[in-house]
Formats: structure tokens, sequence, C-alpha cells
């Protein structure tokens, strides 16, 4: 059973969401657990947990994340990197991820974590990073056996608020012909800046070797600023605080007239995706500056003001979620159809850390899809 067990179809009974094809692009290896599967394996390595059956452990999961603070939502990673610090539990997480993304129609994710993370029981990185390989690479297998495609990739995080930035982004570079495609930094984001991974970013640039980093969502304007300065960022790790730079200069009956800072105007017209995730960004406060319901999120400004806007589940597991309840919330939220899911779907597409080919290829496959739906 996965995470969100559920086909979602448009509003008023339209197309089927859950079976449009999708790319996923910001999805935590951590946040993404089956809740039966943290029971089997806690019972395996005697760690407590506070519930004992999946529903209810899913249910305190969802409840413990809607705090309204990023620190207290990251709290309960805890539990699930208890779990992940053996091959075996790692290799398990990593094929029921996939098994779960393809359910959901998903058919790219990129699927990021911090191997530092998930050392306590004797694992080297290399070792974390094979492991977690194997079970893509299964989950892959059981996608292509069920009559399915789906393709990933690993992003490997470095946690910002640790000292081993170089040492992660050495780690993902000598993964990067056996699973991996980019990297990320990821953790709390207020008083760590991208500049402190400096050195990292440094040598990731060297390598030719793309990042996406975690910015402008507990932090603002000047997070987003380090992210493309200092980590030279291909995509912003949510980033819906880019809203800050944006100033409504008047309004004309129906009409509303924004004018654009630097930031936002640089982000926007060097197609910069921007990797937001609606219901996270609510749990969290990243947009309470804005209000408290979907209907505030700055996603769609954002969208029509033309940045390179992309959905994003974050963390399937908190959020009680998938990418197709977070389509089918932002269209009964904003009115979206069909042709504005294909948008976001190719906007995906474009912004993969893929060959030019290989993205054209999703771009191909995305508009297949929708063209069947």
């Amino acid at each position: 059973m996965s995470t969100v067990d559920q086909d979602y179809q448009l509003p008023g009974g339209g197309a089927n969401i859950t079976a449009l094809p999708k790319i996923s692009l910001h999805d935590h290896l951590d946040g993404g657990l089956r809740p039966q599967t943290i029971i089997e394996l806690a019972d395996d390595i005697g760690f407590a947990l506070p519930a004992s059956e999946a529903n209810a452990l899913g249910t305190w999961f969802a409840e413990k994340s809607d705090s309204g603070s990023l620190v207290e939502y990251l709290k309960t990673f805890d539990l699930t990197t208890a779990v992940m610090q053996t091959e075996a539990g790692l290799t398990r997480v990593a094929r029921e991820f996939v098994q779960d993304l393809a359910a959901d129609g998903v058919i790219y994710g990129e699927i990021r974590w911090a191997p530092e993370q998930h050392l306590a029981r004797g694992l080297t990185l290399d070792q974390t990073v094979e492991a977690v390989q194997a079970g893509l690479d299964a989950g892959v297998d059981d996608v292509q056996s069920a009559g399915k495609t789906i393709r990933v990739g690993q992003l490997v995080s470095a946690m910002r608020h640790a000292d081993r930035g170089l040492e992660i982004a050495e780690l993902a570079v000598r993964h990067r012909d056996a699973g991996v495609v980019g990297f990320d930094i990821a953790g709390a984001e207020a008083g760590f800046p991208a500049g402190k991974l400096r050195e990292a970013f440094d040598y990731l640039a060297k390598n030719f070797f793309p990042a996406t980093v975690h910015a402008g969502e507990a932090d603002g304007l000047e997070s987003i600023r380090g992210a493309l300065f200092d980590g030279r960022a291909l995509r912003l790790g949510h980033g819906v605080r880019i809203a800050e730079d944006l100033v409504l200069e008047s309004e004309d009956g129906d009409n509303s007239y924004v004018s654009l800072g630097p930031v936002a105007q640089w982000v926007k017209d060097r197609e910069i995706a921007l990797e937001l995730s609606p219901q996270s960004n609510l749990q969290t406060g990243a947009i309470a500056q804005w209000g408290n319901d979907l209907i505030d999120h700055p996603f769609d400004i954002l969208y029509q003001l033309g940045f390179t806007v992309t959905v994003n589940t974050d963390n399937r597991l908190m959020s009680n979620t998938s990418l197709s309840k977070e389509l089918f919330l932002l269209s009964e939220a904003f009115g979206y159809d069909l042709t504005d899911f294909e948008v976001f779907q190719l906007n995906a597409a474009s912004a993969a850390f893929l060959s030019l080919e290989e993205r054209e290829d999703l771009a191909d496959q995305i508009t297949e899809g929708f063209g069947r739906a």
C-alpha cells in the first residue's frame, strides 16, 4: 500500500489525473516511506514508534508535520531515517519508492536524499548510494514487469548545517555514471546559506555537475541569491519566496499590474525552474506571509507571470499526498485544467537533470500522454 492509494480526477468528473504522465523533481526518499514498511523495519532493529498500526502511524506523521514550522516538520524525519541505516532498509525503501511513483503515473523521478544521515550502523557513504541504487533498479524492473515504464535518478544532498559539503559533492560526482544525476543541499535553511558550501559548489562547477538548491522556503530572497550566486543553482528547491520580489503596482478592475525585482527577473528570464510543493509549503509556513490556505499560495501569480513552475510533493508521507493529489488540489484552488497540467509537466521535463535528447523524449511522452486524455 502506497502513502496515498487513490485515483484523482479533475473536479467535476474530468480526466483521470493519476493516469496522466508526470514528472517528479522534488521528492525526498526519507519522506516517502510506506507506514507499514516503517513498522516492519523498526521491528527488525528494535526501534520504538509512536504507533504500531499503519493507518495510525500515517496519521501521526501527517499531524506532526502540519505545524507551520520547517524545524518542527523536519523532526518527523528522525523516525524515517532511523529505519534506513542498513543496506536492506535502504534498498527496500528505494524499491517501494519507485513502485509508488509509477502507481501515481510518474514516468521520470529524481529522488533526493542525504547519504550522510544513513551511517549510524556502519555503512560508508558509497555503500549507502549503492544500496539505494540497487533498490531503484529493482523498482524500475518491477514497474517494467507490470507493463509500465519509469526512469529515475538520485539527487545526492548535503546537509547544509554540517561540514561535509565537499565530501558529499565528491560522492555525487563519483557516482555520476551509476545513477546519481545531480546534487542538492537540504536541512535548516535560515542561518545556513549556500555560501557556507561554496567549496562544494566550486567543485561541482569544475566537474560540470548540476545542482538544485533548497532556497526560498524557510528563508527569503538572500537565500535565493546565495543559491544562484554561490550554488550556481539550475533549479530552486521550493523557491516560493521569490514572490517577495514581486511588487503590485496597481489594480484596474479585474487586472493587476506587477513588477519584478532583479532576483525574480533573473529567475524568470533564465527559466530557472521553481520546484514548488504546495501542501508542504502550507505545512512548513513557507507561504505564511500570504495566507494559510492553498488559494493564498503564490503558485498562480508566478505561473501567470511566466515563471517556470513545476508541481512536486516534497514528502509524500508527511503531507499525506501524491503528485496527482497536488495537481487535483491546485485545480480546485485555481481552476486549472489539462492544458495547465501539461505546461507544468513540460516545464519539469525541460528542467530535468538529463541530456537534451532525453529531455526531449520526456516531453514527447508527456505530449502523447496528454493527447490521449
